[in-house]
């Protein structure tokens, strides 16, 4: 009797632990149910697996939403400085990312590979800004350097014609930006790396 005692927890165990895994394949089995049910949905109120030509107009505005809201919390995670277009560097980011995330909405693309794409774009745009941060070097190579265009009221006609900034552009940027109308009350002028150009006045 004590023998068949000590081997009864056993037995118990075995069966607990039966009934354990049983229940656990159970519930993954409705787990992977339930995901294929909501990718399935999924597909067919985005139209994932239809060709351009075959969206709806709300399958083409639900997937604007989404890029809408997937566009904003990638520009949130990257650099402000990014929507000011203070550099070439900068533009080219906005310019392709909104380029790569259209072809999301109008389906010419896969719409999730699409997204994750502009991802790794602004993620590599965010990459090189710390690098350039880091290294003055790295940062003249992707974002370049200004150049003197006016030095002690007169013009830097070589550099102006590297630059193609005319005679008359560099007035018209006199006139907006530093209100004066003449090369003569310039102190220093710079063509900045946004493509601006800034003033400093003589005093």
């Amino acid at each position: 009797m004590a023998k068949q005692n000590r081997h009864h927890p056993m037995r118990l165990d075995e069966a607990a632990l039966r009934v354990i895994v049983r229940a656990t394949k159970v519930f993954c089995s409705d787990t992977i149910l339930s995901m294929n049910e909501f990718w399935n949905f999924f597909q067919t109120l985005l139209g994932l697996s239809l060709q351009p030509k075959d969206l709806t107009f709300v399958q083409i505005s639900l997937r604007g939403i989404i890029v809408f809201l997937a566009t904003l919390i990638m520009v949130r995670l990257g650099s402000k400085r990014s929507m000011a277009h203070r550099t070439p560097f900068d533009a080219i980011l906005l310019v392709i990312l909104a380029s790569v995330l259209a072809r999301a909405i109008n389906g010419s693309a896969p719409f999730l590979g699409t997204i994750g794409g502009g991802a790794v774009l602004v993620a590599l745009h965010r990459l090189f800004a710390l690098l350039a941060f880091h290294s003055h070097s790295f940062g003249i190579l992707v974002k370049g350097k200004p150049d003197v265009i006016v030095r002690d009221g007169q013009c830097d006609f070589p550099t102006m014609w590297r630059n193609h900034v005319s005679t008359h552009d560099l007035e018209e940027d006199m006139r907006l930006n530093a209100h004066l109308d003449e090369v003569a009350q310039v102190r220093l002028g710079c063509l900045e790396r946004s493509g601006e150009i800034s003033f400093i006045t003589k005093k």
